[in-house]
């Protein structure tokens, strides 16, 4: 276990826990969080294979620390924002699955940080919001690629115009969180969900992170086409032989 200023992190095998742990400000994103986060993910250990980002206190992230907030010149802000970028693209591209076990808030960049995980759990206590518009900023961490992907522009759009709230079920139902569990459940979930997924075939698990959010990117002749190069490099991997195997044997398998 080791423990910063704003996260504290847990080890288990395969699996690590990233706790978020600002609970006087519902875990609100400041320079010092991200920063921590930042450097959780550089410095995993080679066997981590699943990550569980949670938030102590009741809230899993309450988006930016407003009394943190400086006046930044144009330039200043579009490299405040593409850091914000950065780090969630290393969250979920950097290899690893995250699961976010969420409870309370999960407003602005706490939300943006959320859709940059994998796996998303929620409980009834959770809130979801982009409340950017009715401060007089704009969302700068990632939302309108991701939170618009799940939503669409048309209802990011009217969320953001009116600050308006959904709660665990009306997100779950609009891809906001994949479950949405009852009280003290996310946690528990999560490292269940954790465990069968660290036991999936590496690579299997790799590509998956890794393709179908770019596929999405691509046209369909191109989708298809990476598709194709996909399949073919992970069916050539010891553990698709092991897979088969185990199916035609009615077994088990046992990946790497």
């Amino acid at each position: 276990m080791s423990k910063g200023i704003y996260t504290e992190a847990s080890y288990d095998g395969q699996i690590a826990e990233l706790e978020m742990i600002r609970e006087d400000k519902r875990n609100a994103m400041s320079e010092g969080l991200m920063n921590e986060i930042e450097q959780f993910y550089i410095s995993l250990p080679k066997e981590i294979r699943v990550v569980i980002l949670h938030g102590r206190g009741g809230h899993y992230c309450s988006g930016l620390d407003l009394a943190e907030h400086a006046e930044r010149t144009a330039e200043e802000g579009v490299y405040h924002s593409r850091n914000w970028h950065r780090v969630m693209d290393l969250i979920q591209f950097g290899g690893p699955v995250t699961i976010s076990a969420m409870t309370g808030a999960v407003i602005g960049g706490g939300l943006e940080l959320a859709t940059a995980t994998h796996v998303r759990i929620a409980e009834p206590s959770v809130i979801f919001q982009l409340p950017e518009g009715r401060r007089g900023i704009f969302v700068g961490g990632g939302a309108t690629v991701r939170v618009g992907r799940i939503l669409g522009a048309d209802r990011m759009t009217e969320m953001m115009l009116t600050g308006r709230k959904y709660n665990a079920e009306q997100g779950e139902r609009l891809g906001l969180a994949h479950y949405a569990v009852g009280e003290g459940e996310a946690l528990p979930m999560a490292r269940d969900l954790a465990r069968k997924i660290a036991a999936n075939a590496p690579m299997s698990n790799y590509f998956m992170v890794q393709a179908l959010a770019r596929i999405e990117d691509m046209s369909k002749a191109d989708g298809l086409f990476t598709e194709s190069l996909a399949a073919s490099l992970v069916q050539t991997t010891p553990d698709a032989k092991e897979g088969l195997h185990a199916f035609l044997e009615k077994r088990q398998p046992k990946f790497r």
